[in-house]
Protein backbone atom coordinates (compact mmCIF):
# COMPACT_ATOMS: atom_id res chain seq x y z
CA UNK A 1 0.00 0.00 0.00
CA UNK A 2 1.29 3.30 -0.97
CA UNK A 3 1.94 5.67 2.35
CA UNK A 4 1.69 8.91 3.11
CA UNK A 5 5.60 9.70 2.53
CA UNK A 6 5.68 7.93 -0.63
CA UNK A 7 3.00 10.24 -2.18
CA UNK A 8 4.36 13.12 -0.44
CA UNK A 9 8.19 11.92 -2.60
CA UNK A 10 6.11 11.36 -5.77
CA UNK A 11 5.41 15.40 -5.55
CA UNK A 12 8.71 15.87 -5.76
CA UNK A 13 9.28 18.64 -3.24
CA UNK A 14 12.23 19.77 -4.43
CA UNK A 15 10.70 21.18 -7.63
CA UNK A 16 8.36 23.40 -5.52
CA UNK A 17 10.04 26.47 -5.44
CA UNK A 18 9.32 27.13 -9.11
CA UNK A 19 5.75 27.08 -7.98
CA UNK A 20 6.17 29.23 -4.84
CA UNK A 21 8.73 32.15 -6.17
CA UNK A 22 6.81 33.57 -9.00
CA UNK A 23 3.81 34.13 -6.85
CA UNK A 24 6.13 35.72 -4.20
CA UNK A 25 7.69 37.86 -7.36
CA UNK A 26 4.14 38.81 -8.97
CA UNK A 27 2.63 39.83 -5.35
CA UNK A 28 5.65 41.85 -4.65
CA UNK A 29 5.08 43.30 -8.24
CA UNK A 30 1.27 44.46 -7.15
CA UNK A 31 2.42 45.64 -3.68
CA UNK A 32 4.53 48.31 -5.40
CA UNK A 33 1.50 49.91 -6.88
CA UNK A 34 -0.72 49.55 -3.77
CA UNK A 35 -2.46 46.39 -5.33
CA UNK A 36 -1.52 43.75 -2.93
CA UNK A 37 -4.88 41.16 -2.22
CA UNK A 38 -3.67 38.81 0.23
CA UNK A 39 -6.44 36.60 -0.79
CA UNK A 40 -6.36 36.75 -4.45
CA UNK A 41 -2.53 35.78 -3.91
CA UNK A 42 -2.99 33.20 -2.15
CA UNK A 43 -5.71 31.80 -4.31
CA UNK A 44 -2.95 32.12 -7.25
CA UNK A 45 -0.25 30.28 -5.02
CA UNK A 46 -3.05 27.22 -5.09
CA UNK A 47 -2.45 27.41 -8.34
CA UNK A 48 0.62 27.46 -8.86
CA UNK A 49 1.31 24.83 -6.28
CA UNK A 50 -1.52 22.74 -8.00
CA UNK A 51 0.10 22.72 -11.25
CA UNK A 52 3.65 22.08 -10.04
CA UNK A 53 2.18 18.99 -7.89
CA UNK A 54 0.22 17.73 -11.40
CA UNK A 55 2.59 17.93 -13.61
CA UNK A 56 5.10 16.12 -11.05
CA UNK A 57 1.90 13.41 -10.83
CA UNK A 58 1.33 13.13 -14.61
CA UNK A 59 4.93 13.03 -15.75
CA UNK A 60 5.12 9.75 -13.35
CA UNK A 61 2.53 8.14 -14.99
CA UNK A 62 3.40 8.83 -18.42
CA UNK A 63 6.49 7.93 -18.18
CA UNK A 64 6.09 4.96 -15.99
CA UNK A 65 3.22 3.71 -18.28
CA UNK A 66 6.19 4.23 -21.52
CA UNK A 67 8.23 2.50 -19.54
CA UNK A 68 11.27 5.52 -19.52
CA UNK A 69 11.60 5.44 -15.75
CA UNK A 70 12.80 1.88 -15.43
CA UNK A 71 16.74 3.33 -15.16
CA UNK A 72 16.21 5.79 -12.80
CA UNK A 73 19.30 7.55 -11.18
CA UNK A 74 17.09 10.47 -9.23
CA UNK A 75 14.46 10.20 -6.43
CA UNK A 76 11.64 7.17 -7.28
CA UNK A 77 9.03 7.28 -9.35
CA UNK A 78 5.62 5.56 -8.10
CA UNK A 79 4.61 4.05 -10.98
CA UNK A 80 8.13 2.60 -12.49
CA UNK A 81 8.83 1.59 -8.82
CA UNK A 82 5.60 -0.35 -8.71
CA UNK A 83 4.81 1.78 -5.33
CA UNK A 84 1.42 3.14 -7.25
CA UNK A 85 -0.67 1.68 -9.70
CA UNK A 86 -1.15 3.50 -12.75
CA UNK A 87 -4.46 4.87 -12.61
CA UNK A 88 -3.69 6.03 -8.84
CA UNK A 89 -1.12 8.05 -9.81
CA UNK A 90 -3.22 9.71 -12.88
CA UNK A 91 -5.78 10.33 -10.70
CA UNK A 92 -4.02 12.40 -8.62
CA UNK A 93 -2.53 14.24 -11.15
CA UNK A 94 -6.21 14.92 -12.69
CA UNK A 95 -7.27 15.82 -8.76
CA UNK A 96 -4.30 18.21 -8.57
CA UNK A 97 -5.36 19.77 -11.86
CA UNK A 98 -9.11 19.96 -10.88
CA UNK A 99 -7.82 21.94 -7.79
CA UNK A 100 -5.97 24.53 -9.87
CA UNK A 101 -9.22 24.91 -12.25
CA UNK A 102 -11.22 25.78 -9.18
CA UNK A 103 -8.81 28.28 -7.85
CA UNK A 104 -8.36 29.56 -11.17
CA UNK A 105 -12.31 29.74 -11.41
CA UNK A 106 -12.55 32.04 -8.67
CA UNK A 107 -9.85 34.05 -9.76
CA UNK A 108 -11.53 34.57 -13.52
CA UNK A 109 -14.45 35.64 -11.48
CA UNK A 110 -13.19 37.81 -9.34
CA UNK A 111 -11.21 39.47 -12.15
CA UNK A 112 -11.69 38.60 -15.97
CA UNK A 113 -12.73 35.34 -17.76
CA UNK A 114 -9.98 35.45 -20.25
CA UNK A 115 -8.26 33.65 -17.34
CA UNK A 116 -9.60 30.55 -17.93
CA UNK A 117 -8.19 30.29 -21.55
CA UNK A 118 -4.74 31.00 -19.78
CA UNK A 119 -5.31 28.31 -17.20
CA UNK A 120 -7.05 25.64 -19.56
CA UNK A 121 -3.62 26.18 -21.39
CA UNK A 122 -1.53 25.71 -18.62
CA UNK A 123 -3.21 22.39 -17.76
CA UNK A 124 -2.68 21.18 -21.29
CA UNK A 125 0.33 21.96 -21.46
CA UNK A 126 1.35 20.27 -18.09
CA UNK A 127 -0.38 16.90 -19.37
CA UNK A 128 0.94 17.11 -22.72
CA UNK A 129 4.60 17.27 -21.45
CA UNK A 130 5.17 13.65 -21.14
CA UNK A 131 1.19 12.61 -22.15
CA UNK A 132 -0.63 11.97 -25.06
CA UNK A 133 0.78 10.17 -28.54
CA UNK A 134 3.74 13.26 -29.09
CA UNK A 135 4.51 14.54 -25.24
CA UNK A 136 7.01 17.13 -26.55
CA UNK A 137 8.76 17.22 -23.45
CA UNK A 138 10.44 13.81 -25.19
CA UNK A 139 11.00 16.94 -28.27
CA UNK A 140 13.26 18.85 -26.19
CA UNK A 141 10.82 21.79 -25.50
CA UNK A 142 10.45 21.49 -22.17
CA UNK A 143 12.36 24.46 -20.97
CA UNK A 144 9.84 26.54 -23.07
CA UNK A 145 7.01 25.45 -21.67
CA UNK A 146 8.56 26.26 -18.23
CA UNK A 147 9.69 29.59 -19.37
CA UNK A 148 6.55 30.18 -20.18
CA UNK A 149 4.21 28.93 -17.31
CA UNK A 150 6.59 29.21 -14.64
CA UNK A 151 8.20 32.55 -15.77
CA UNK A 152 6.20 34.89 -17.60
CA UNK A 153 2.76 33.20 -16.99
CA UNK A 154 3.29 33.14 -13.13
CA UNK A 155 4.27 36.07 -12.75
CA UNK A 156 2.29 38.43 -14.36
CA UNK A 157 -0.88 36.50 -13.87
CA UNK A 158 -0.27 36.64 -10.20
CA UNK A 159 0.25 40.66 -10.73
CA UNK A 160 -3.05 41.10 -12.59
CA UNK A 161 -5.08 39.62 -10.42
CA UNK A 162 -4.08 41.82 -7.83
CA UNK A 163 -3.88 44.87 -9.53
CA UNK A 164 -5.77 43.96 -12.59
CA UNK A 165 -3.28 45.41 -15.27
CA UNK A 166 -0.59 44.49 -16.55
CA UNK A 167 2.77 45.93 -15.05
CA UNK A 168 6.28 46.40 -17.53
CA UNK A 169 8.14 45.88 -13.91
CA UNK A 170 6.54 42.24 -13.44
CA UNK A 171 7.24 41.61 -17.30
CA UNK A 172 10.34 42.44 -16.55
CA UNK A 173 10.58 40.26 -13.43
CA UNK A 174 9.31 36.87 -14.58
CA UNK A 175 12.21 36.92 -17.07
CA UNK A 176 14.95 35.52 -14.20
CA UNK A 177 12.10 33.43 -12.22
CA UNK A 178 11.78 32.08 -15.85
CA UNK A 179 15.09 31.43 -16.37
CA UNK A 180 15.40 29.94 -13.09
CA UNK A 181 12.72 27.15 -13.59
CA UNK A 182 14.58 26.46 -16.73
CA UNK A 183 18.14 25.74 -15.25
CA UNK A 184 16.15 23.62 -12.51
CA UNK A 185 14.47 21.65 -15.24
CA UNK A 186 18.09 20.88 -17.17
CA UNK A 187 19.83 19.76 -14.21
CA UNK A 188 16.97 17.88 -13.50
CA UNK A 189 17.05 16.25 -16.87
CA UNK A 190 21.30 16.57 -16.97
CA UNK A 191 20.80 14.24 -14.73
CA UNK A 192 19.21 11.26 -16.33
CA UNK A 193 20.74 12.33 -19.73
CA UNK A 194 21.72 8.70 -20.14
CA UNK A 195 18.93 6.96 -18.95
CA UNK A 196 16.38 8.95 -21.40
CA UNK A 197 18.67 8.78 -24.37
CA UNK A 198 18.40 4.96 -24.20
CA UNK A 199 14.93 5.01 -23.92
CA UNK A 200 14.15 7.46 -26.33
CA UNK A 201 13.06 10.38 -24.25
CA UNK A 202 14.92 13.79 -26.22
CA UNK A 203 15.12 16.09 -23.66
CA UNK A 204 17.18 19.51 -24.39
CA UNK A 205 19.79 17.74 -22.76
CA UNK A 206 19.60 14.48 -25.06
CA UNK A 207 19.98 16.81 -27.82
CA UNK A 208 22.75 18.99 -26.69
CA UNK A 209 25.29 16.65 -24.79
CA UNK A 210 26.99 16.37 -21.71
CA UNK A 211 29.05 19.55 -22.68
CA UNK A 212 26.66 21.84 -23.89
CA UNK A 213 24.06 21.01 -20.71
CA UNK A 214 26.26 22.09 -18.24
CA UNK A 215 27.30 25.30 -19.89
CA UNK A 216 23.50 25.86 -20.66
CA UNK A 217 22.57 25.58 -17.03
CA UNK A 218 25.48 28.19 -15.71
CA UNK A 219 24.49 30.47 -18.80
CA UNK A 220 20.85 30.62 -17.11
CA UNK A 221 22.03 31.35 -13.55
CA UNK A 222 24.57 34.15 -14.80
CA UNK A 223 21.70 35.37 -17.39
CA UNK A 224 19.05 35.66 -14.41
CA UNK A 225 20.97 37.72 -12.26
CA UNK A 226 22.51 40.36 -15.05
CA UNK A 227 18.22 40.59 -16.28
CA UNK A 228 17.84 40.83 -11.75
CA UNK A 229 20.53 43.91 -12.30
CA UNK A 230 18.75 45.36 -15.65
CA UNK A 231 15.49 45.62 -13.59
CA UNK A 232 17.40 47.27 -10.39
CA UNK A 233 18.42 49.79 -12.73
CA UNK A 234 14.97 50.18 -14.96
CA UNK A 235 12.41 50.23 -12.58
CA UNK A 236 13.36 49.59 -8.86
CA UNK A 237 16.75 49.48 -7.47
CA UNK A 238 15.75 47.87 -4.34
CA UNK A 239 14.98 44.82 -6.99
CA UNK A 240 19.02 44.80 -6.26
CA UNK A 241 18.35 42.62 -2.40
CA UNK A 242 17.50 39.73 -4.92
CA UNK A 243 21.63 39.65 -6.36
CA UNK A 244 22.32 38.13 -2.68
CA UNK A 245 20.62 35.24 -4.05
CA UNK A 246 23.74 34.38 -6.21
CA UNK A 247 25.63 32.87 -3.26
CA UNK A 248 22.87 30.09 -2.99
CA UNK A 249 23.97 29.36 -7.56
CA UNK A 250 27.76 28.88 -6.56
CA UNK A 251 27.28 25.71 -5.37
CA UNK A 252 24.88 24.02 -8.47
CA UNK A 253 26.95 25.85 -10.84
CA UNK A 254 29.96 24.46 -9.43
CA UNK A 255 28.60 21.14 -9.35
CA UNK A 256 27.26 21.35 -12.50
CA UNK A 257 30.63 22.44 -14.44
CA UNK A 258 32.45 20.30 -12.47
CA UNK A 259 31.27 17.25 -13.98
CA UNK A 260 28.88 15.52 -11.56
CA UNK A 261 26.90 12.85 -12.84
CA UNK A 262 23.64 11.14 -11.71
CA UNK A 263 22.77 11.03 -7.67
CA UNK A 264 26.16 13.08 -6.95
CA UNK A 265 23.59 16.29 -9.25
CA UNK A 266 20.88 15.92 -6.42
CA UNK A 267 21.98 18.50 -3.97
CA UNK A 268 22.68 20.55 -7.61
CA UNK A 269 19.20 20.28 -8.16
CA UNK A 270 17.99 21.16 -4.27
CA UNK A 271 20.37 24.52 -4.61
CA UNK A 272 19.05 25.27 -7.70
CA UNK A 273 15.48 25.50 -6.29
CA UNK A 274 16.57 27.35 -3.09
CA UNK A 275 18.31 30.02 -5.33
CA UNK A 276 14.97 30.80 -7.20
CA UNK A 277 13.43 30.99 -3.84
CA UNK A 278 15.30 32.72 -2.27
CA UNK A 279 16.01 35.21 -5.62
CA UNK A 280 12.35 35.30 -5.48
CA UNK A 281 11.29 36.09 -1.81
CA UNK A 282 13.96 39.05 -2.13
CA UNK A 283 12.98 40.19 -5.71
CA UNK A 284 8.95 40.36 -3.90
CA UNK A 285 10.73 42.79 -0.99
CA UNK A 286 12.51 45.09 -3.79
CA UNK A 287 9.44 45.37 -5.94
CA UNK A 288 6.79 45.79 -3.20
CA UNK A 289 9.20 48.46 -1.57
Amino acid sequence: MTGLSDWVAGARPRTLPAAVAPVLVGTGAAAGVDAFDAGRALLALLVSLALQVGVNYANDYSDGVRGTDADRVGPTRLVAAGMATAPAVRSAALACFAVAGAAGLVLAALTTWWLLAVGAAAIAAAWFYTGGAKPYGYRALGEVSVFVFFGIVAVVGTTYVQAERILPQAIVASVPLGLLACALLVVNNLRDIEGDAISGKRTLAVVLGQRRTRWLFAGLIVLSFVVVGGLALSYRPFAALALAAAILALPPVGAVLGRARGPALLPALRDTGLTQLLLGALLAIGLAI
